[in-house]
């Protein structure tokens, strides 16, 4: 673990102070009256059995989105949001860095983000999420073009699909202009930045606001010994950068926010002014003859969701880039085994290379 946690401070759920007075969920109660209860906006907290958390939210699940899934991207996410927020109202204890419910998974992160705080309650989502992220933590994940497996420290965004991955690391392999210097704008776990180190770059910066990420990307820089050559700094967007660089790479979100996010919808969802400020500032860091890679999908397109394509409304609009190439890949179909609705059918990723005009 990297000894950033004494310098920068991580997010993490918040924890809810235990009262005697909420309402229970366990073996011998009902189920059915819990789910009310949540939807009614109030807290009920999980007793006896980590099992009995995850059966009150498959039955919440259920009875909210059900065969809803099957309908248009935008009623779905709508189901997705009211089950979201009456799934964080159910309560899981914790005490002693450890969930207290029998058979419950062991969570090295309540030990590692709760150091200050003994017993309290979370969001059982948020308990859930917490171990699949350990998880992820400890047995590492394997990218496209990498030797080496990351662990994506918790809160940290990483990539599950990868298809927009084996495209930038096409592009890399084909790249034969200088390799010296850099910047990977909302680098999340910063699987793009150690592809560029992978092939070839010299110097690598790595931003992005979200704290977690960049504690992620300097512990896994010192796991790989390569600290002295990739800096990672809190920054929105070019905010915290002076320098210039032969190549800035930017993985943004691919799908616009319909109101005010926070935490990880963030590496999914953009909100209004987003590309604009990106364009305004990218000029300013790029060396002469230097390029501005971005990777985006038509996954709005494909969802129903009416919007202008950044880049395409960037090279249209203003007269400060051109566009050097355009590469695409069809999205990967999804599992036979998954239960998801394929919203994502006739997805494409793609790759933009441009240059200062």
């Amino acid at each position: 673990m990297s000894s950033d946690l004494k310098n920068i401070s991580p997010n993490r759920p918040t924890p809810i102070e235990f009262s005697e007075e909420l309402p229970t969920v366990g073996k011998k109660e009902s189920a059915a009256k819990a789910i009310e209860t949540l939807r009614a906006g109030e807290y009920v907290v999980v007793a006896d059995q980590f099992s009995v958390g995850v059966d009150v939210l498959s039955k919440l699940r259920k009875e909210v989105i059900g065969d809803h899934q099957k309908e248009d991207f935008k009623e779905y996410r709508n189901r997705r949001a009211e089950y979201h927020e009456a799934s964080n109202r159910l309560l899981a204890p914790i005490k002693k860095n450890s969930v207290a419910l029998k058979k419950s998974p062991e969570i090295g992160w309540l030990e590692k983000l709760y150091p200050d705080v003994e017993n309290f309650l979370l969001p059982f989502p948020k308990v859930q999420g917490l171990n699949s992220s350990w998880q992820w933590y400890v047995n590492g994940i394997k990218y496209p073009g990498l030797k080496q497996k990351l662990h994506p420290f918790y809160g940290a965004y990483f990539p599950t699909r990868h298809d927009h991955l084996y495209l930038f690391d096409y592009w890399l392999k084909k790249k034969r202009k200088v390799k010296t210097s850099a910047l990977d704008i909302g680098t999340g776990c910063g699987v793009l930045s150690f592809q560029l180190l992978e092939r070839g770059f010299e110097q690598l910066i790595a931003t992005d606001i979200n704290p977690n990420a960049v504690i992620s990307v300097r512990d896994d820089a010192d796991r790989l010994g390569l600290s002295d050559r990739l800096d990672a700094k809190i920054s929105d967007l070019f905010e915290n950068v002076d320098e210039t660089v032969d190549l800035i790479v930017f993985n943004p979100p691919w799908l616009p926010a319909e109101k005010e996010i926070s935490g990880l919808d963030r590496a999914i969802y953009y909100e209004k002014g987003l590309f604009e400020r990106f364009f305004d500032e990218a000029k300013n860091h790029l060396n002469e003859k230097g390029s501005l890679v971005i990777l985006f999908s038509n996954f709005a397109e494909v969802a129903g969701v009416d919007v202008h394509h950044p880049v395409e409304k960037e090279l249209e609009n203003n007269s400060r880039y051109k566009k050097v190439k355009r590469i695409q890949r069809r999205v990967t179909k999804p599992s036979s085994k998954t239960k998801r609705p394929d919203h994502r059918k006739g997805e494409f990723v793609e790759l933009w290379e441009l240059t200062s005009a």
